[in-house]
C-alpha cells in the first residue's frame, strides 16, 4: 500500500489535530460588528453544554498543504474518533479519559490524556471557558472565534475553534473547525461539513483493535 503524504508528516499531522497544539483563525469574509466577547462566550459554553453527541466529515491540512479526509464522531463527555479515509492506516479514539492515537501500518500506538490536550475543551462541557478562553475577531458577525489555553501549561499548544451562527444548531452555533500550532511550530487545520448533532452515537464507536499483539484484543 503506498501513501500519498509522508509517514512522518501524516502522523505528526494527526496528532496535532488533538494534542497540545498559538494559532490562526479560519479565514472570513464580511464587515465585523462589535458584541460583548463575554455574551458570545457563554454562548459557546451553552453549545458545548447542549451538544451531546455529532457526526461530521473532516478535511486535516498540515503546514505542507497536505490533506486527509474522514469522518468525526463526538460523543460528550470525553468520547471521539477520527476514521480517516480509506488507505490511510490511522485512527484516533478518545474513550473518555485518553486520546490514542493507532497506526496500523507500523503497529505502534500512542495515548495521552485528554486533559493534557486543548481539545478538552471540546470534550468537556463542563469545563468553565471564562477561565482559559478568549475571543478573538474574525471580521464577520456570523462567525465566532475562540482561542483556548491553559496559561500555566503552555506545552500543552493552544487551539482555536471557529462556529458560525445557525439557528438550527444547539444553542444557535455550529463548529466549524479548529486550527492547532504546537511548540514546534507544527500547525494543523480541521473543517468540519455535515454536521449532525445529538444523533445515536453507541459507546463501542470509540473501541478500537490493538494492532501490537492478537492477544490484547480490543482497546478503547
Amino acid at each position: 500500500m503506498t501513501l500519498t503524504f509522508p509517514r512522518l508528516t501524516l502522523t505528526r499531522a494527526a496528532a496535532l489535530a488533538l494534542a497540545p497544539a498559538a494559532v490562526a483563525t479560519l479565514s472570513v469574509a464580511a464587515p465585523a460588528i462589535a458584541q460583548s466577547a463575554s455574551t458570545t462566550l457563554s454562548s459557546v459554553q451553552s453549545h458545548l453544554r447542549a451538544t451531546s453527541s455529532m457526526t461530521a466529515d473532516f478535511t486535516q491540512t498540515d503546514r505542507n498543504g497536505q490533506r486527509l479526509t474522514g469522518q468525526l464522531t463526538l460523543k460528550r463527555p470525553g468520547k471521539i474518533r477520527f476514521q480517516y479515509q480509506k488507505g490511510v492506516p490511522l485512527l484516533i479514539v478518545g474513550d473518555g479519559s485518553s486520546l490514542t492515537m493507532i497506526d496500523y501500518e507500523v503497529k505502534q500506538v500512542q495515548r495521552w490524556p485528554v486533559k493534557n490536550s486543548p481539545l478538552g475543551a471540546l470534550l468537556d462541557p463542563d469545563r468553565d471557558l471564562t477561565k482559559y478562553a478568549k475571543m478573538l475577531p474574525t471580521g464577520s458577525d456570523d462567525v465566532v472565534s475562540v482561542e483556548v489555553k491553559d496559561p500555566k501549561r503552555p506545552e500543552y499548544g493552544t487551539i482555536t475553534m471557529v462556529f458560525v451562527r445557525d439557528g438550527s444548531a444547539p444553542a444557535g452555533l455550529r463548529l466549524r473547525g479548529w486550527v492547532a500550532l504546537d511548540s514546534q511550530n507544527n500547525r494543523t487545520r480541521i473543517d468540519l461539513s455535515n454536521q449532525k448533532f445529538n444523533v445515536a452515537v453507541a459507546d463501542s464507536a470509540f473501541k478500537w483493535t490493538d494492532p501490537r499483539a492478537r492477544s490484547r484484543g480490543r482497546g478503547s
